[in-house]
């Protein structure tokens, strides 16, 4: 085999594996965790290395947890006409190749945080388990969505951590205004497989409380998510053009409810992919400003 398709091969697989993970959704909370070292940086200013670890640990964490979940998912997703598309489930990917892929990433997210402090080392573990924990929830918990807002709203703090070594409330209240933000748009996420969890057996909110209820319940989050940006505003003493940034994600939130209602899902990727990615990059943009003008 020659070197030219040795290396278009590697260059699929990668795709592939990229694709298994979802790697493009990486930006929802890489941003949080980023605005975590942004506002740490008054303080404690960390070195390129620090911010090169930080960022190899968030994209291995999230990838080891993906890439777990798709494993552990493999029977389920064959079985929903929605997921069987998905790399395990087509063939794509085989299991041997998903389990050495999520023990790589696992392994590189380990050391990552090694590189960073010993206190980030032996927090690697916990963490890592309470994201690849998620995968099993929805087989016993409605409220499985909560617990994935969790597990993610742990980056934020990690990185504090990872760079002043303390916890303040002002991060404290960035991780909550995640936890509620990823909860409640997995919400509106997970009310397209309303028939297939009940088929199946599986819980969620939508399954459980039905779509009207689970939206209002992702609708409550989501206000909740808004007030602890507020808190994290004062906690910090932040610049008042934060309040500008915070008033574009409050529109835009509400947008993204208005692209979802009960009867008709079908705008539901542009609600989750499109309108979470902005304003992921609207909240890192916002913090950048008020940090340069505070």
């Amino acid at each position: 085999m020659n070197t030219e398709v040795k290396m278009k091969r590697l260059s699929e697989k990668t795709r592939d594996y990229g694709r298994m993970i979802k790697f493009s959704h990486t930006i929802f909370a890489l941003p949080f965790a980023l605005s975590a070292v942004v506002l740490a940086w008054q303080s404690h200013a960390p070195s390129f290395w620090d911010l090169s670890w930080i960022l190899v640990a968030m994209v291995a964490a999230r990838s080891a947890a993906m890439g777990f979940n798709r494993i552990v998912d493999a029977a389920i997703d064959a079985r929903n006409p929605r997921t069987a598309i998905r790399e395990i489930p087509s063939g794509v990917l085989s299991q041997k190749e998903a389990i050495f892929f999520v023990a790589v990433s696992g392994l590189v997210f380990v050391f990552s945080a090694a590189m960073l402090s010993t206190l980030c080392y032996f927090l690697s573990f916990p963490v890592l388990f309470a994201l690849c924990f998620y995968s099993y929830t929805k087989r016993f918990t409605q409220y499985c969505h909560l617990y994935l807002g969790f597990a993610i709203a742990l980056a934020p703090v990690g990185a504090w951590i990872a760079i002043t070594d303390t916890l303040s409330p002002g991060v404290v209240f960035l991780s909550a205004s995640l936890w509620t933000y990823i909860a409640g748009f997995d919400i509106l996420y997970a009310c397209q497989d309303i028939d297939f969890d009940r088929q199946q057996g599986l819980f969620s909110l939508p399954a459980v409380l039905g779509a009207d209820n689970a939206m209002k319940v992702s609708s409550l989050l989501h206000v909740m998510t808004m007030g602890f940006f507020t808190a994290m505003f004062f906690a910090f003493g932040m610049h008042p053009v934060f309040l500008i940034f915070l008033g574009m994600i409050g529109i835009l939130l509400i947008v993204e409810h208005r692209l979802v209602n009960p009867r008709d899902l079908s705008r539901i990727d542009m609600a989750f992919f499109h309108m979470n990615s902005i304003i992921s990059v609207v909240l890192l943009t916002g913090v950048i400003t008020e940090v340069l003008l505070r």
